[in-house]
């Protein structure tokens, strides 16, 4: 089912492509062919899978626990690279566009990246999001859910060319990052749905999200 964020996607990357010259285009799709090759999304979490447990501090410091979470409802956990993405952005918007639905669902929306709280403060500051957005420095969640790749040596010089330090934002020089995904996690800590995709401008349509809650 297509929705805005869908749309919105499709056309700012369509923009973005226009815009960038095609040497680097070489480099950034090279990585994203190379990342789709690597068998990383097949061997990550999958549905019927126990989501292993984490605890994780939100951006203002609180300790937030997925099976706390997971003790009032299921949860719509969101892996996302950092609030340096504009796709990130855009896909945090659309669903907190969408927030009253999916918690009318009787589910909680979490969202986690690598970055450091204060990277995280400025994207919840940012974007006015309402709901929990975790910092999972040096990719150890995302790890346990089989998400996590290095960006490539070329690719590091290219977003350092857009201005874009990622080890002020994530905390570390190792470069990092998950692949975006989201999951929806039964009460039982069982994985029910999914989107995984190695092409980063790809999300997890929030219709599909509410449609995917109300079927359960």
């Amino acid at each position: 089912m297509s929705s805005d964020l869908t749309t919105e996607l499709k056309r700012y990357n369509e923009s973005a492509r226009e815009r960038i010259p095609a040497p680097v285009l070489a480099v950034m799709d090279g990585a994203t062919g190379s990342l789709r090759k690597s068998g990383l999304v097949e061997r990550s979490l999958a549905i019927g899978a126990l989501a292993p447990d984490f605890v994780l501090p939100d951006a203002n410091g609180h300790q937030v626990e997925l099976s706390s979470l997971l003790s009032a409802g299921p949860v719509v956990l969101v892996f996302y690279r950092g609030g340096w993405c504009p796709y990130c952005s855009m896909e945090l918007r659309a669903l907190q566009a969408r927030l009253g639905e999916i918690t009318s669902a009787g589910a909680t929306l979490v969202a986690v990246s690598p970055q450091t709280p204060d990277a995280s403060m400025s994207t919840l500051e940012k974007l006015e999001l309402s709901f929990p957005v975790l910092s999972d420095v040096g990719n150890e969640v995302a790890r346990s859910y089989g998400l996590v790749f290095s960006l490539p040596e070329d690719l590091r010089e290219v977003y350092s060319g857009f201005g874009l330090d990622l080890p002020a934002a994530n905390g570390d020089d190792t470069f990092e990052l998950p692949i975006p995904a989201t999951y929806i996690i039964d009460s039982s800590g069982k994985v029910v749905w999914r989107f995984v995709d190695a092409d980063y401008t790809k999300r997890a349509d929030p219709d599909d999200v509410i449609a995917a809650l109300a079927s359960f």
